[in-house]
């Protein structure tokens, strides 16, 4: 059997492709993502990172068909399994249930959300095993121990019969994951699953979806606003900007060399405060302005209005994708600038 690390190295085509994906909601001109392109190969770790209103869970929620009704989609999203390749796009509602929880499963940004406070945990859990193939209570309850037995050992039969009240955060974090995780999905989207943790909390769930992936060989999308929790854990990483990727390419070279200007802006907010002649930390480093309506309806670049590389063409042209080489794409006329 193939490792993550070999998996990752497969020569076989991506576990997921989005290509050409636009989404529009309701009657608004501005589209939430538009010509939206990325893969994921199987057993990669992905992180998307952009600020509140990027398009980053516009994109989650379309890869499992959860958009509202009155989205408007264009675009493909391809998904390898052992039933072949298929357009997920293209699926009526009724055969989404082989998809949601088998095949691509999601981790919300509120955990407590995910279960009910009414029922046991673990009956909970085989709920969405009996869904996808179990044909006794018996069988897909043994499955969800044995699931949360590798997340909590020790502690998976407490955990199994406890209520959600009756959880600590971090046996909440991991019985979130072993849902995500119990129909043993190619891939897993969490979006957000750190937010309002800790420094020591979200450190255990970053570790705990590194170990979850060497174990099991399954992709994620690690979507959040702040790249330093991408440091140790993403194989390549995907920035959105106005419902755009703006940048994508592997990781350690995004971060060390970034192309585009709002990249370096993301990854200089993160940086350790510079110290000054007199000892004391200066200002710590802005993206001045914000993104607004008139700017996704811009005839340039939209984030040009906050750019401090901008010049003449990106008021005037809308840039494309560039193949920057070693796998990195791009969207800047002044990349690298």
């Amino acid at each position: 059997m193939e490792t993550p690390s070999e998996i990752r190295q497969s020569p076989h085509g991506p576990l997921l492709e989005v290509r050409e994906l636009t989404v529009t909601y309701g009657d608004n001109r501005a589209p939430a993502l538009q010509s939206v392109g990325l893969q994921i190969r199987p057993g990669e770790i992905k992180g998307i990172i952009g600020e509140s209103g990027s398009g980053k869970s516009t994109l989650a929620l379309t890869m499992l068909g959860l958009l509202p009704a009155k989205a408007r989609v264009r675009g493909s999203v391809w998904l390898q399994s052992e039933d072949g390749r298929q357009d997920l796009l293209q699926l009526a509602e009724s055969n989404w249930q082989s998809i949601r929880g088998a095949k691509i499963s999601m981790i919300f940004q509120e955990p407590s959300l995910s279960f009910s406070p009414v029922r046991r945990i673990g009956c909970q859990i085989a709920d969405g095993i009996r869904a996808h193939g179990f044909d006794t209570e018996a069988k897909a309850e043994s499955q969800a121990l044995e699931i949360l037995e590798d997340l909590l050992p020790g502690k998976s039969d407490r955990v199994f019969k406890a209520y959600l009240h009756q959880l600590s955060g971090g046996e909440l974090h991991r019985a979130v994951i072993a849902r995500a995780l119990a129909c043993r999905p190619a891939l897993v989207i969490a979006d957000e699953p750190t937010r309002d943790l800790d420094a020591a909390m979200e450190a255990e769930v970053l570790e705990l979806f590194q170990e979850v992936n060497r174990k099991t060989g399954a992709a994620f999308i690690f979507i959040t606003h702040n790249p330093a929790l991408l440091v140790r854990l993403a194989d390549h990483v995907a920035v959105m900007y106005g419902g755009q990727i703006v940048e994508q390419g592997p990781l350690t070279q995004v971060f060390r060399k970034p192309l585009h200007p709002y990249t370096s802006g993301l990854l200089a907010l993160v940086s350790e405060a510079v110290e000054g002649t007199t000892g004391r930390p200066k200002h710590l480093p802005v993206i001045r302005g914000s993104l607004s309506a008139s700017d996704l309806l811009s005839r340039g670049c939209t984030f040009e209005p906050r750019c401090p590389s901008r010049s003449a063409v990106c008021r005037q042209d809308v840039p494309v994708k560039i193949a920057a080489g070693g796998g990195r794409e791009v969207m800047c006329f002044n990349h690298g600038s």
